[in-house]
C-alpha cells in the first residue's frame, strides 16, 4: 500500500519481528479490528472524530491502493480476515473461521451470519465474489483496478482481466455463508491475502460506479453520513452503521475527515482546535512530543501521552523508471544510491526518529536482512568511482547527466527530495525537480511520465511477498518503476507456492538479493508514526499500517 484509553492499552503492542507462522486453519470469532476478543469493548461516548486527511486517490475498494484512502476504506468496510499485531497473528474479521487443502491451494471461509450491508442488504458469499471481481474486471470501468494483481492466482483471473470471461472460476459459493477460493497454485500466505483492505463484499448498488466511487456502501462498522459523499479535496463524513454484525459497534457517533492539502497545514488547524489526529510536521516533532507527551506503547493515544511514535512496516524509497533511456543503466541507479547520505536525513530532517533503510523489506518484517540492498547505503567515494568509470567529469566537474526528480510537496517530502538533490550535485549530477499533488504524482508514475521520483510503501499484509510481488513482478500496477526481470518472477512464484514457511522466507530473501543488484528503487529510510491527538481524545489505537481504530475510539466529553 502506498503511503501514509485504559480497556485498550496494551491490546495491540506492535511486535517487532513479525508474523508467526502461516496459519492455515483459524478460530472462530468475527467483527474485531484489532482482533482481539477478550477485552470488553470501549463505553460508548458518541460524539465527532475530527480526522486529518490528504485529499485520498480513492476511497472506493475499487482502487484502494494508498494509506489515506486505505484509511476510509477500513472504516467502512470490513475483510475477510485482519492481522492482529498483538498477537502476532492472522484473525478472523467477516469470516469466522478457514481451512485450507493440504496443498493450500483451495481455502474455504466460513462467514459471520446475520451480517447486513449499511444498505440493509445481506453480505453473503456471493457478496464477496462480486466484490473481488469487480476489480479484476475491466467492465467495471474503463479499466481493471491497478491493485488486481493482489488476486492474480485466483483460478480465472487472468480470463476475466482480458475480457474473456464474465467471472473467476475459481471463487464459488456453495451457500450464503461459505466462500470457496481456488488458486492455480499452492500459496499458504493466502490467508493474508485476504485482509486487504479492497478484498471485500460489495452490495448489488455497486454497479452503479459513478455513485458509489464517491458514496461506497460497505460492512463496517461505520457508514457514509446520511446524503453525504465524498467531497473531492474538502471532506468526507461517516456515521456509526447501528445494525453492525461484530462486536466491536461504533463508540463514537462521527468521522470527519478533515481533507488539507498538506501536513504543515492540517497541524495548524490541529493547533487551532479544528482537528483531533493529524500528521505531526517532521521539524515539530521533538516540540509536540514536549507539549503532548509520548505515547508508552507508540500506537494509543491517550490523554497526556498523544504523540505516536511506534515502528512501522513501511519504506521510504525512489521509484526509479528503468525504461527511461538514462535511467536504464544499472551503474547509474547503483551510483545515486550509493551518493545518498540517508542518515543525515534521518539525523537533521527527523531529529533521529527515523532509521536509514538498507533493504526494501522493513525490520519489522520477518525475514528481513541487516544490509541485503548491498548499494543502499552512503559511500561518496564509491558513488564517485561508478560514475566516473561510466560518465567522466569535465574540467567543471560535470558529467553530463541531467536528471527530474518527482515528488509531492506535502508532509516533509521538499526537505527529504532537497537533501537528495543536494547529494547529487556533490557528485556531479545535475538535478531539477517536478513537484505535483499527490494524485496528479500518481498518475504520472502510472503513464511513466517521470526519471525518478518519491513513493512509500508500507505493507498491506506483514510478510514478506507484499514488498516484493506488488513492487517487482512484472506489470504489476504498483511496479511504478516498470522493472521487469524473469528470472525474479519466476523466483517469486516459486517462493509463493511454497508451503513449508521457512523454507519460502528463504526464497523469498534469495530473490530479494537479485532485486537489489538490479536496483530498480532506491530505499531511503523506514518509517515511523507522527502523529498526535488532542486533550478531545480520550483513547485510540492506529496500528503500525496506519488504520485507527475508530470503531474503538473514545472521546472526552
Amino acid at each position: 500500500m502506498k503511503d501514509h484509553k485504559q480497556p485498550m492499552m496494551g491490546r495491540r503492542t506492535f511486535v517487532k519481528g513479525g508474523l508467526a507462522a502461516s496459519a492455515l486453519v483459524a478460530l472462530a470469532g468475527c467483527g474485531k479490528k484489532g482482533g482481539d476478543t477478550t477485552t470488553t469493548a470501549a463505553t460508548s461516548t458518541g460524539g465527532t472524530l475530527n480526522y486529518y486527511l490528504n485529499n485520498p486517490e480513492c476511497i472506493d475498494p475499487f482502487n484502494c491502493q494508498e494509506d489515506q484512502g486505505t484509511q476510509v476504506c477500513f472504516q467502512l468496510f470490513d475483510s475477510l480476515t485482519n492481522y492482529d499485531f498483538n498477537k502476532s497473528e492472522l484473525v478472523p474479521l467477516a469470516a469466522t473461521s478457514w481451512e485450507a487443502n493440504d496443498s493450500a491451494d483451495e481455502f474455504t471461509f466460513h462467514l459471520a451470519e446475520g451480517a447486513k450491508f449499511h444498505d440493509g442488504t445481506d453480505v453473503n458469499s456471493k457478496a464477496f465474489k462480486r466484490g473481488w471481481e469487480r476489480i479484476v474486471n475491466p467492465k467495471t470501468t474503463t479499466s481493471p483496478s491497478v491493485i488486481s494483481y493482489h488476486l492474480a492466482l485466483v483460478e480465472g483471473y487472468e480470463e476475466l482481466q482480458a475480457g474473456n470471461a464474465t467471472e473467476m472460476t475459481g471463487l464459488t459459493c456453495p451457500d450464503d455463508n461459505t466462500f470457496v477460493v481456488k488458486l492455480t497454485a499452492p500459496y499458504a500466505d493466502f490467508p493474508y491475502v485476504c485482509s486487504h483492505p479492497a478484498l471485500v463484499p460489495v452490495p448489488e448498488c455497486s454497479s452503479d460506479f459513478d455513485t458509489f466511487y464517491y458514496a461506497p456502501v460497505g460492512n463496517g462498522p461505520f457508514k457514509m453520513k446520511e446524503g453525504t459523499k465524498w467531497e473531492d479535496g474538502q471532506s468526507i463524513d461517516l456515521q456509526k452503521f447501528d445494525d453492525y454484525y461484530g462486536s466491536d459497534k461504533a463508540t463514537i457517533d462521527f468521522v470527519h475527515f478533515n481533507i488539507q492539502k498538506d501536513v504543515e497545514t492540517a497541524y495548524r488547524e490541529f493547533q487551532a482546535g479544528n482537528i483531533d489526529i493529524a500528521e505531526i510536521p517532521t521539524a515539530q516533532i521533538k516540540d509536540a512530543i514536549s507539549q503532548y507527551g509520548e505515547s508508552e506503547d507508540g500506537y494509543t493515544i491517550t490523554s497526556g501521552k498523544q504523540c505516536l511514535l511506534g515502528d512501522e512496516p513501511s519504506t521510504y524509497y525512489l521509484a526509479i523508471n528503468v525504461k527511461d533511456s538514462v535511467m536504464s543503466d544499472v551503474n547509474l541507479r547503483r551510483a545515486i544510491s550509493l551518493a545518498i547520505n540517508r542518515q543525515a536525513i534521518c539525523d537533521t530532517l527527523f531529529e533521529g526518529t527515523r532509521e536509514p533503510a538498507d533493504n526494501i523489506v522493513p525490520p519489522s518484517i520477518k525475514g528481513y536482512e541487516e544490509g541485503a540492498w548491498s548499494y543502499s547505503k552512503y559511500d561518496k567515494d564509491a558513488a564517485t568511482a561508478l560514475l566516473d568509470q561510466y560518465y567522466p567529469a569535465d574540467a567543471s566537474g560535470k558529467r553530463g547527466l541531467s536528471l527530474n526528480l518527482s515528488y509531492n510537496l506535502d508532509g516533509s517530502h521538499k526537505q527529504i527530495m532537497e537533501s537528495v538533490i543536494s547529494d547529487l550535485n556533490a557528485v556531479g549530477i545535475d538535478v531539477s525537480s517536478t513537484t505535483k499533488e499527490w494524485a496528479s504524482i500518481l498518475d504520472d508514475y502510472d503513464a511513466g511520465n517521470f526519471q525518478f521520483g518519491r513513493l512509500g510503501w508500507i505493507a498491506d499484509y506483514p510478510i514478506m511477498d507484499n514488498f516484493l510481488y506488488p513492487l517487482f513482478y512484472t506489470g504489476n500496477g504498483d511496479n511504478r518503476s516498470q522493472y521487469s526481470n524473469p528470472d525474479v518472477d519466476t523466483a517469486i512464484n516459486d517462493a509463493r507456492t511454497t508451503v513449508d514457511d521457512s523454507e519460502r522466507i528463504s526464497k523469498m530473501q534469495a530473490v530479494n538479493k537479485t532485486i537489489a543488484d538490479d536496483m530498480p528503487v532506491i530505499p531511503l529510510f523506514y518509517y515511523k508514526h507522527s502523529m498526535v491527538g488532542s486533550s478531545k481524545v480520550k483513547s485510540i489505537y492506529i496500528d503500525p499500517q496506519k488504520k485507527a481504530d475508530m470503531s474503538q475510539c473514545e472521546l472526552n466529553a
